[in-house]
């Protein structure tokens, strides 16, 4: 670790030119407002005991009888009530699976028989909330809308978490509708879960839209969750949370029953403390695909002799990401990498290629949404993308509180996917991310990974103006918009924020790219549990800079 200062440095989301996307009982109960709570006193909210491990560790503990799966959900629910519900109020989850413990003590009964289901037997998982089970929870998508959509039926992702032994513990708060709503949206906010709260510090932006699920692995409320990104909704709260967060190849994991945005962008993915754990988990999500086991592809050795292309042009403007990336780089150096510079990328930043991907989004979202909610839960009144407008217009209260529609009304007006206008835009976003830009990069400078930060440091959540972000680190959107595999690893923190590695790959290639991630993560170990600070300035050196000194 290199120290700067005090500093120990090591869903699109919401920018100038781009656009944010992701990405009980049978009716969903909305928790309580923070403002509703009593403030809790400061603690150490920090994990003890066996919630504090990785995925793996944990699985491995059930396996030796160190505990019992049942012991261990009620653990999860016990933390559930300690720092999201009270406490820092964290607000990322959004619903308790009422069968959580019932499955629990069956997976236990079916142990003490020697029945092992899975790799993930015993384990709790969270899944965001546009994920639909086979629970008696509502899949909302944040929104009360969706209140009703209680649909028994297993996601094809979440069938294979079960087949495995995962219980699923309950459903993830996010930005609503994965953060396809407006313009000016912001992060981690749903007029059902409220804001997000960063663990870190707790004032900064969580990012979105699949900030509930970052929140909660890096906060230790379930051993994984599952995330979904059209265009950096796992890598982003991934990255500012200080949590492993992978999205895979697009069409590695079925998209079936899941409330969407794009059918060339979304995809769900893992998001866990370690890379291994993240691996667990794909493999059960992806069993209708591949059939690979991840978890036997990852190799602490697998940097060695790898030429790594690095993506320098993507670093931003931030002295202290540019200090925790070079010591990123080292570490790989160290670990046999062959690293390749890349200065510059004559790439698609351009106003132009943003509005194709934008008109892409609005045409695809259009025409999915309005097929997932013919399909949804017969108690769901609002059938047509036309018909939740106009509930957000006349609960405009609750839905339109802190921003507007502007996304979901431009989507309305687009036509259906066998217009000109759509296909031309398609294939021109694709050829600017895949041919002519991941592909490229890899050909040209005879690289077989790409890498750069995932992001730049989190800002403060801001209901007055929505998301401002700093300048820019990163170049997911690349990997967003083409479909590939991309991989965000914990570098180290700045100034108690957590910033992020990516390593990105070629289509397919999400063995490899997990692999070169899990290699530097051995050699790294760079993440840091959250602290729960309320804000930035509680670090006494800030304080100490921030307050006036007479003389």
């Amino acid at each position: 670790m290199l120290k700067q200062r005090g500093r120990i440095v090591l869903g699109w989301v919401a920018t100038v030119g781009m656009v944010s996307a992701c990405g009980g009982g049978p009716v969903q109960e909305a928790p309580k407002k923070t403002a509703d709570k009593e403030a809790a006193a400061p603690g150490d909210y920090r994990p003890d005991g066996i919630i504090a491990r990785s995925l793996p560790e944990i699985s491995a503990a059930l396996r030796a009888g160190e505990t019992t799966s049942e012991e261990l959900t009620q653990a999860y629910l016990d933390r559930i009530d300690a720092i999201d519900r009270a406490g820092p109020t964290l607000q990322a989850v959004l619903t308790i699976n009422p069968h959580a413990l019932d499955d629990a003590k069956a997976l236990d009964e079916a142990f003490a028989k020697g029945e092992i289901v899975g790799p993930l037997h015993g384990v709790p998982i969270l899944l965001k909330d546009n994920i639909e089970s086979a629970d008696p929870m509502a899949t909302t998508a944040g929104s009360f809308a969706l209140m009703e959509n209680v649909t028994g039926r297993d996601s094809p992702l979440v069938a294979g978490l079960r087949e495995q032994g995962a219980i699923i513990l309950g459903k993830t708060n996010l930005t609503q509708w994965a953060n396809f709503r407006s313009s000016d949206s912001m992060s981690g906010w749903s007029s059902l879960g409220g804001q997000v709260r960063n663990p870190h510090i707790l004032d900064r932006n969580p990012c979105g839209s699949s900030s509930g699920s970052g929140v909660a692995a890096a906060a230790s409320l379930a051993a994984g969750t599952v995330g979904t990104e059209t265009n950096g909704s796992i890598i982003c709260p991934s990255n500012v949370n200080g949590i492993v967060g992978f999205k895979p190849t697009v069409g590695l994991v079925p998209q079936d029953l899941i409330v969407p945005i794009s059918s060339s962008q979304d995809t769900a993915g893992p998001m866990t403390k370690t890379v291994s754990g993240a691996a667990m988990m794909l493999t059960a999500m992806a069993k209708g695909g591949t059939g690979i086991d991840y978890s036997a592809r990852l190799s602490e050795n697998a940097l060695q002799g790898v030429r790594v292309g690095v993506m320098r042009f993507a670093t931003g403007s931030n002295h202290d990401i540019h200090m925790a990336f070079d010591t990123s780089l080292a570490i790989m150096d160290e670990a046999g990498a062959e690293l390749i510079e890349i200065d510059s990328f004559d790439g698609p930043e351009t106003d132009k290629f943003w509005d194709k991907a934008l008109t892409v989004l609005e045409y695809e979202f259009k025409a999915t949404l309005n097929a997932y909610l013919a399909n949804a839960a017969p108690a769901v009144v609002s059938r047509t993308l036309v018909d939740v407008i106009a509930f957000n217009d006349d609960n405009a209260g609750e839905e339109l509180t802190l921003f507007g529609q502007d996304t979901m009304v431009s989507s309305e007006a687009r036509g259906d996917l066998t217009d000109t206008e759509y296909l031309e835009a398609l294939r021109d976003v694709q050829t600017a991310t895949r041919q002519n830009g991941i592909d490229k990069l890899l050909a040209q400078y005879r690289v077989d990974v790409l890498v750069a930060p995932s992001g730049p440091v989190a800002p403060r959540v801001d209901p007055i103006n929505g998301d401002v972000w700093p300048d820019w680190a990163g170049a997911g959107y690349l990997a967003a918009v083409a479909g590939y595999p991309h991989l965000t690893i914990p570098m180290g923190t700045i100034d108690g924020i957590p910033v992020g590695l990516s390593f990105m790959g070629a289509s397919g290639e999400d063995a490899q790219v997990l692999s070169y991630g899990f290699a530097f993560e051995q050699a790294s170990n760079a993440r840091v549990e959250p602290q729960y600070l309320p804000t930035a300035e509680a670090q006494p050196d800030i304080a100490a800079a921030m307050a006036r000194k007479d003389r």
